[in-house]
């Protein structure tokens, strides 16, 4: 009697097989991949490229990008810090006149993009402007020469603007960093003899600190992906230097080298803000926690604190809003613009589009990870998040770049085939922009997808697989109903953000389309503030849905 041998190829095939499961697994390793591709391209055309301008940028003008934007970065860190940290402080641990109505509005200034705040600062501020006509109304001065003032467009008033705009990254952190501590951890500091200053420095600062540190590297990594409001101060930093270098000197190498740099400090940024955690544990050991209480202000401190609240609020929201307002009602007539609703409509599309595509790639990747029988998915899921830290500008160039490639062959192969051009698909239409902004917010759908799936328990999964459901029934009928509130949570993020975004948006549209972003930027470059108007606050009302959205559970969740 023969005894047969396994087949080694059929073992083998079984063998990938569980590996990689029932297709979950390749699919997500597709997305991961599609997702690491941009930045994957930038590193390889800076180390390879055509032109090497190493030497030359070194030599130029690399050291005055760099230093531009780290000193930014570190001022608006520290500003956002003081800011976001002491108006957290004095929402959560005192009663003053206010109070509830600034709790809410200290979000605003997240609705608000740097660009729109430069925009109006400017306006407000430059000789023309109402500040300066009525000092020299109210001085008798005739000109310029006869009084000084600060120089509106500079490093400083960038810092400003980016500051005042980026606070309620810190704000939001902080905030939930205070309500959670315990009143006993408070008390018996003041028991040890520390005062109200001491219990902020020593206690309850330390405490907060995991959530300052993000905030800020938060803060300080949409520094350094802004373009709209350091161009508009004439500020060259690496964002800016990339338009300049792809743009005006038509060199991909030296565009991709810069934003080499710009992925490096992004990444350095992440390690240091991680390093800094790695040793520090911040633990609450008594196991039965009271809630703070807000302690009542005397009349003239509850009077300081609310103007000290209010003053990042009027900065940051009610200024650019009351100027583009002033501009929009005054010019009525621009709202019939038909170029303003056709970029509006383009930005729909491109919002929408990209939300669905980002959120359809988090569900196959992170539903992927989770029926994996290999590790490597779960392990590749915390890598591909770097879309989101990297600036918009490092992802269009790498997107531009393999893509434009991508086109060219596509292109020439169809032409072989069939004797027409059909031009460039990808990269010479708004198909490159949908893709930008899903690499870049692909994050923000990683993470609701994540919250929400995690919240279902693997056992009905296994309940469901053993009445004989297949994984794509399980995720069609058990999880994505349980999912829908955080999936539309994420949906609406990366909805707003789409919408704001413009250093991709610039680099990678067609020729003649614009966005609602776009428009506004060229407008206010050209200094039509009035024609500008219009769009802005159209920005500004989609970026207040989600801190409407944000207060509202908020205000659930203390019921009222």
């Amino acid at each position: 009697m023969s005894i047969s041998r396994p087949d080694p190829v059929p073992v083998a095939g079984r063998r990938l097989a569980a590996a990689v499961g029932d297709g979950w697994t390749l699919a997500a390793l597709a997305v991961a991949a599609f997702i690491a591709l941009p930045i994957l391209a930038v590193a390889w055309y800076a180390l390879f490229p055509r032109e090497n301008i190493w030497p030359h940028l070194i030599a130029t003008t690399l050291p005055r990008y760099l230093g531009n934007s780290l000193g930014l970065m570190a001022v608006v860190g520290v500003m956002s810090a003081a800011i976001g940290t002491g108006a957290a402080w004095l929402t959560v641990m005192t009663r003053f006149p206010g109070r509830r109505l600034l709790d809410g509005l200290l979000f605003a200034p997240l609705a608000v993009p740097a660009y729109i705040g430069a925009y109006a600062l400017v306006d407000f501020l430059e000789y023309a402007g109402p500040v300066q006509t009525a000092l020299r109304e109210a001085f008798g001065w005739r000109s310029a020469r006869d009084y000084w003032f600060p120089e509106i467009r500079s490093f400083w008033a960038a810092a400003l603007v980016l500051s005042f705009g980026l606070y309620p990254y810190v704000y939001l952190l902080c905030r939930a960093a205070f309500r959670e501590q315990s009143a006993c951890a408070l008390e018996v500091g003041r028991t040890l003899g520390c005062g109200p200053w001491g219990v902020f420095f020593r206690i309850a600062l330390p405490l907060a600190r995991p959530a300052i540190v993000i905030g800020v590297a938060v803060a300080m990594m949409e520094t350094l992906n802004d373009f709209g409001a350091v161009d508009y101060f004439a500020v060259q930093t690496l964002t800016t230097g990339i338009f300049t270098v792809w743009l005006e000197a038509a060199n991909r190498g030296g565009a991709a080298q810069i934003a080499c740099v710009s992925l490096a400090l992004v990444l350095g940024l992440l390690l240091a803000e991680r390093k800094s955690r790695a040793r520090r544990r911040y633990h609450s050991l008594s196991r039965r926690q009271r809630p703070l209480e807000p302690v009542p202000l005397r009349p003239l401190a509850g009077i300081v604190a609310m103007i000290l609240c209010a003053i990042p609020v009027l900065i940051g929201f009610v200024l650019p809003v009351g100027v583009m307002l002033h501009h929009a009602l005054g010019h009525v007539g621009q709202w019939a613009d038909p170029a303003l609703w056709r970029a509006a409509l383009h930005t729909l599309a491109l919002a929408v589009a990209a939300a669905v595509l980002a959120l359809g790639a988090a569900l196959v990747t992170v539903y992927g990870a989770r029926n994996a029988a290999s590790a490597l998915p779960r392990r590749i899921l915390p890598v591909i998040q770097i879309g989101y830290a990297a600036p918009g500008a490092v992802i269009a160039i790498g997107i531009l770049l393999p893509f434009a490639a991508f086109d060219h062959a596509l292109a020439d192969a169809i032409a072989a085939l069939t004797g027409h051009d059909p031009g460039l698909i990808v990269t010479g239409s708004a198909a490159g922009i949908v893709l930008a902004y899903l690499v870049r917010f692909f994050a923000v759908a990683q993470g609701g997808v994540e919250s929400g799936l995690a919240r279902v328990t693997p056992a009905m999964d296994m309940a469901a697989r053993s009445l004989g459901r297949s994984p794509r029934q399980v995720l069609r009928e058990i999880h994505l109903p349980l999912m829908r509130g955080s999936i539309l949570t994420a949906g609406l993020l990366i909805f707003v953000d789409s919408v704001k975004e413009l250093p991709a948006t610039l680099i990678l549209r067609p020729f003649d389309f614009d966005t609602l972003s776009t428009l506004t930027h060229t407008q206010a470059t050209l200094e039509r503030l009035e024609q500008a108007a219009p769009g802005a606050l159209m920005i500004v009302a989609a970026g207040l849905l989600p801190i409407l959205l944000l207060r509202g559970s908020t205000l659930s969740a203390q019921g009222g």
